[in-house]
């Protein structure tokens, strides 16, 4: 964690972080929000969620700055929705990176998140309404016209449940398969998946980048997440505080704890770290 300066800028995950587990997000979170940039202070999205799903985020919130998503893999204009930074998985690493975890992962099938939306292997099982509309094929006809991949999805979805490995093992075997090749993440420890960007992408790079933008250090930056795909950010920010309640490796990672999602967590902190008066 960085040395610690006046704050400049918020750095927040959204879902289990501000997006509460009814799929809102509080007045008191918003009014947080608005507190802050009022007083100067940056508020940053910084999601794993791709680009296809921030509109809704944005509509809900009013923000309309820039976010970081893909886990870092790209950075989003909140009032165009384009793309306008993008370090994408290259097709050769995308196939080379999956040939490598079929190796060691059974019956491993593979989708993709793209600048032009989700791609998936058929067997790759749809969990939303997009996915099932989604082009399948193989993944060397997926990544044939190099559609820009913010990040590649790993599962298990031929295995019976109680045959696949937890998110948190499938984890486990990709940091030493994919060591030095690919950059690895999952997000929720109950959805048995794997996320997988370039090397060096995460969302402290993401951040990084937008904060040196602004002229912003990072000791100047508050972060809040949940997730292991946060742990970078927690860990390079000036302050990190992982939601109470949230993955251990993101609590190990943060240096404080902020009450949980679903009591406005984050509004707490930000009430208790800006001045009583503009």
């Amino acid at each position: 964690m960085a040395g610690v300066g006046r704050m400049r800028m918020v750095a927040c995950d959204l879902d289990g972080t501000v997006v509460r587990s009814d799929g809102t997000v509080s007045d008191r979170t918003l009014a947080a929000f608005d507190r802050c940039e009022r007083l100067g202070v940056d508020v940053v999205f910084v999601t794993g969620r791709p680009p296809r799903w921030l509109p809704p985020i944005a509509e809900a919130t009013g923000h309309h700055g820039l976010a970081v998503c893909g886990n870092g893999a790209a950075v989003v204009d909140l009032t165009t929705f384009e793309v306008v930074r993008l370090s994408d998985l290259p097709p050769a690493a995308v196939l080379e990176v999956a040939d490598r975890l079929r190796s060691r992962v059974e019956q491993a099938v593979f989708a993709l998140e793209t600048l032009t939306g989700v791609r998936r292997e058929p067997a790759f099982l749809p969990r939303h309404d997009q996915a099932r509309a989604a082009p399948t094929g193989t993944l060397a006809e997926l990544v044939a016209d190099a559609p820009g991949v913010v990040k590649l999805l790993c599962r298990q979805d031929p295995l019976p449940p109680e045959r696949r490995l937890s998110a948190d093992a499938l984890l486990e075997v990709a940091r030493v398969e994919l060591a030095g090749i690919a950059e690895t993440v999952h997000s929720d420890p109950l959805g048995g998946m794997l996320e997988v960007s370039a090397p060096g992408v995460s969302k402290a790079s993401g951040l990084a980048g937008l904060a040196a933008e602004r002229g912003i250090d990072a000791a100047e930056v508050v972060a809040f997440g949940d997730m292991p795909n946060d742990v970078p950010m927690l860990r390079w920010a000036g302050r990190g505080f992982a939601m109470s309640g949230g993955h251990p490796a993101a609590v190990a990672a943060a240096g404080e704890v902020a009450p949980p999602c679903d009591e406005d967590g984050v509004a707490q902190v930000i009430e208790r770290l800006l001045p009583a008066r503009p």
